[in-house]
């Protein structure tokens, strides 16, 4: 069992930078994949990165490629999604979401997941 929480959330001016946090609980953190996904208001939730369980190989959404960066530290069961030059478009509660699989993007490939955290880009 795993429980997530997300925080770093925030309003920020399009063209900033955010740096998302989710917190880890339970002693098998560093077997599962992580996940993050996000869901703008009236739209589904959609894929945005994942990372390995040993955080050795990535993959993003085209959306975000070349802006987001996600990573995890095994040591302290984190993980971070570092999100720079952010557009309106980009507003979404985001989530935190961990599971077995490999570079899964899938919602319904996750069995864990966290509360989510309010990114909002003002233009």
């Amino acid at each position: 069992q795993v429980q997530l929480v997300e925080s770093g959330g925030g309003l920020v001016q399009a063209g900033g930078s955010l740096r998302l946090s989710c917190a880890a609980s339970g002693r098998t953190f560093s077997a599962y994949a992580m996940g993050w996904f996000r869901q703008a208001q009236g739209k589904e939730r959609e894929f945005v990165a994942t990372i390995s369980a040993s955080g050795a190989t990535t993959a993003y959404a085209d959306s975000v490629k070349g802006r987001f960066t996600i990573s995890r530290d095994n040591a302290k069961n984190m993980v971070y999604l570092r999100m720079n030059s952010l557009t309106p478009e980009d507003t979404a509660v985001y989530y935190c979401s961990g599971g077995y699989g490999f570079l899964r993007r899938r919602p319904g490939d996750y069995d864990y997941w966290g509360q989510g955290t309010q990114v909002t880009v003002s233009s």
